[in-house]
C-alpha cells in the first residue's frame, strides 16, 4: 500500500465561494500513480468545507440559500462575541462537512455521472489549505 499527500492552498476573492476542485484532485491522483484505493479531501480550517455534488449554477445558488436559512451570518452568536462575526461560517461547515472520501478505480475517481468535488469557502479572502490524501496500490 502506498500513501500520497498533497496540500493545496486556496484564496478566494469573495467571502463565500463554491469552487469545483475536481481538476486539482484528478491531477494529484495522476501524480500519485495510485490506481486503486481511496482519496480523502479534507479542509484544514473550520470555516470552509468540502463536499460532493453536481456542478450546476442553480444548485449552487440553492445551496447558498439553504446555508443562509439554516445558519445565517449574524452578529448575535456566542462565538467570538465582541470581536469575531464568523460563527455562521463555522455552523455552515457543520452542514456541508469538512471532508469527503472518494473511491479510486483504474486510476480514476470512481464517481457517479454528475458528481464533482467542491471546496466551499464560507469566510474567505485569506489563504486556506486542503489536504488531498490518496491511499492505495
Amino acid at each position: 500500500m502506498r500513501i500520497w499527500n498533497e496540500y493545496v492552498t486556496l484564496q478566494t476573492k469573495n467571502k463565500r465561494e463554491f469552487i469545483n476542485i475536481t481538476p486539482q484532485v484528478k491531477a494529484a491522483l495522476e501524480k500519485s500513480g495510485i490506481r486503486d484505493g481511496i482519496i480523502l479531501v479534507s479542509a484544514m480550517h473550520v470555516n470552509c468545507a468540502v463536499y460532493v455534488n453536481q456542478d450546476e449554477p442553480g444548485l449552487n445558488q440553492d445551496i447558498e440559500e439553504w446555508l443562509d436559512k439554516l445558519a445565517p451570518f449574524r452578529e448575535d452568536y456566542n462565538h467570538g462575541r465582541g470581536h469575531e462575526s464568523n460563527a455562521g461560517a463555522h455552523l455552515q461547515n457543520l452542514l456541508l462537512h469538512h471532508q469527503v472520501v472518494v473511491p479510486v478505480a483504474d486510476g480514476k475517481l470512481d464517481f457517479g455521472p454528475w458528481q464533482q468535488i467542491f471546496y466551499a469557502e464560507l469566510d474567505g479572502q485569506r489563504p486556506k489549505r486542503l489536504l488531498i490524501k490518496i491511499i492505495g496500490e
